[in-house]
């Protein structure tokens, strides 16, 4: 069961790995970032751009914030083109991601969600507590691949360890 603390802590674990990423990710060129390296959504570019548009849409499912442009999963990886664009939208959903998470009560992580899912196209109905855990869930998966591209391509993206964070 996760709590408001919970929320907390990983929104704000979430803004630290997604600094620590885009500072690796910004000292590539471009045609690196955009690099085939075999990952789920293959490029880092790619893989990050998946990130933000899922969260957008989670978020707007939880928290009622703006819903994006509407695309299925795989138009999500170009949601972005441009790098600072992408660099600039992960910097402002991380603000709003960590402003929610600053002021979720217990009523927010109580009851369900119904939702539709494009991914499986259906409507869905889950509880609020599961959805909102998948949304830090879904970030720790691929941005464990982003960790992991970077490091391949030789920009470091620093500790990914929640233990290490130094904002808790």
């Amino acid at each position: 069961m996760i709590s408001r603390n919970f929320v907390r802590q990983l929104a704000a674990y979430n803004a630290w790995q997604n600094d620590n990423q885009y500072a690796g990710a910004s000292r590539l060129s471009e045609a690196e970032r955009r690099r085939n390296r075999g990952a789920f959504f293959d490029p880092i570019q790619a893989t990050l751009n998946d990130l933000i548009w899922a969260e957008m849409i989670w978020m707007n499912r939880i928290a009622e914030t703006a819903m994006p442009v509407q695309v299925g999963v795989p138009e999500s990886v170009a949601r972005f083109e441009d790098w600072p664009t992408l660099t600039r939208e992960r910097l402002w959903f991380d603000k709003v991601i960590v402003y929610w998470a600053s002021g979720v009560s217990d009523s927010v992580l109580t009851g369900e969600l119904t939702l539709f899912s494009s991914a499986v196209g259906c409507e869905l109905k889950k509880p609020r507590r599961s959805c909102i855990r998948h949304v830090f869930d879904h970030h720790t998966h691929h941005g464990g691949q982003v960790n992991a591209m970077l490091n391949a391509a030789g920009a470091k993206s620093g500790d990914a360890d929640l233990a290490l964070m130094t904002v808790i």
